[in-house]
């Protein structure tokens, strides 16, 4: 893997030093960590404290609205000031997010746990909106695009590295009563087991946060390149009327919506889909999540060093297609078959995330940041879109047919792939 750092390293402008770009591909790592840790946690709530898929959606809600909310002033702060002051405040909401799971599981109160994932979530969005555009500009624009696909290989890594501490710290830790055992308890009973849960939960997040401290103060004493606009005057409805008249851009974020919420709805929902189908505890379902990821992570190198032939767009498009018939496959399917399929869908997504941003940034000169915090609020996708598969299942009672809402998803990131080079025309 040096070989290759190496190799996207000598793509970056020659004063651009080895260390920083380390540090801001690290970010890459952490976000990935913190997104997976958080997607076990509708598992676990649903356990701990007897909820509907719906109520559990509430998670993503909260973590993803986050996205949604500072996108917008993370653009602002890196374009007034520099991308180090967007990482240093993005780490330090990131850091004070994960420390409130201490008193939250010390109130028990669910939307206290909701709140420390809104402000570590919020520390995520700075940090998204500001590293990727970031990596984008550190070499020629036509190979940006390869070059994030790169940077974002190490984001499954966190992914994987968040289950295994779910795993091993959360869900092996979650008592077995189900909703009915735990309505038979008495109230004393049933705290105490909450208690010991909830400790659990929280005991991942505040370690995480203790290492993040130590990233923190490496990048604040490292120096780092300014990378910021000369002009720092931002006048939003100049760059939006600019941005809306690029269709390749409005569709990429469209796109994103999409896509995220067809990401974040089949990973959120693995646990409980392996659990129904297979008969497994929360802990052993975790097995076939963290197989998805690796699956992710491999695909996502794989899919990098494919770019070098293959048109972005084109790759994009037929990822898209596979994970549609994985995806049916998840609907009508039964057993260990349809549980294969529902990992294979990883397989199919590693690219899509990075490459629907570089494709949409491209050519977007000054309002790249605007742009790219746009694309970014597009997350919002993993809240709303989970949140309605969290619906379909309740109404329908079948956790099977919430599939059809990342089926449709991924017919949405199919169209871009098909489109994305005549909208790129019509924007020139």
């Amino acid at each position: 893997m040096s070989n290759n750092l190496q190799q996207y390293i000598n793509m970056t402008p020659r004063h651009t030093p080895l260390l920083p770009f380390a540090l801001i591909t690290s970010l890459f790592l952490m976000w990935g960590l913190a997104n997976n840790m958080t997607d076990t946690l509708l598992a676990a709530f649903k356990r701990i404290m007897s909820m509907t898929d719906y109520q559990t959606a509430f998670v993503q809600y909260a973590f993803y609205g986050a996205y949604f909310c500072l996108a917008i002033p993370a653009a602002i702060l890196i374009k007034k000031f520099t991308y180090k002051a967007g990482v240093l405040i993005g780490l330090g909401l990131f850091i004070a997010g994960a420390l409130l799971f201490y008193p939250a599981s010390q109130t028990m109160v669910y939307s206290h746990f909701l709140t420390a994932l809104f402000i570590l979530a919020g520390g995520l969005s700075i940090l998204e909106t500001t590293a990727n555009p970031y990596i984008i500009a550190m070499g020629p624009e036509e190979t940006g695009t390869r070059r994030l696909n790169f940077a974002q290989s190490f984001n499954p890594i966190g992914s994987i590295i968040g289950v295994l501490l779910s795993k091993f710290f959360i869900l092996s830790n979650l008592n077995q009563a189900d909703a009915a055992q735990r309505a038979a308890m008495s109230p004393e009973q049933l705290q105490a087991i909450q208690a010991e849960e909830l400790g659990a939960v929280m005991g991942p997040y505040v370690g995480v946060a203790f290492f993040l401290l130590a990233l923190w103060l490496a990048i604040a004493f490292t120096k780092m390149p300014k990378a910021s606009d000369e002009d720092d005057n931002i006048d939003f409805i100049s760059a939006f009327r600019r941005l809306i008249r690029r269709p390749h851009y409005v569709w990429a974020v469209v796109a994103q919506f999409f896509y995220v919420g067809a990401q974040i709805g089949v990973w959120s929902f693995t646990i409980r889909y392996v659990m129904q189908e297979l008969k497994l505890n929360e802990d052993q379902a975790a097995s076939y999540y963290l197989a998805a990821l690796i699956l992710f992570l491999a695909s996502r190198f794989a899919c990098t060093f494919l770019m070098r032939f293959i048109e972005p767009r084109r790759l994009l498009l037929a990822m898209a297609l596979l994970a549609m018939a994985f995806t049916a496959g998840v609907i009508f399917g039964r057993g260990q078959t349809a549980v294969y399929a529902l990992v294979a869908i990883s397989a199919c997504m590693s690219l899509m995330f990075p490459t629907i941003y570089g494709l949409g940034l491209r050519g977007l000169g000054q309002d790249t940041k605007i742009g790219g915090s746009g694309l970014i609020m597009a997350i919002l996708g993993g809240a709303v879109l989970t949140g309605l598969q969290g619906k379909v299942s309740d109404l329908t009672g079948s956790i099977h047919y919430a599939f059809f809402v990342p089926l449709f998803c991924f017919a949405v990131v199919a169209f871009y792939g098909f489109a994305a080079r005549r909208l790129r025309v019509q924007a020139a």
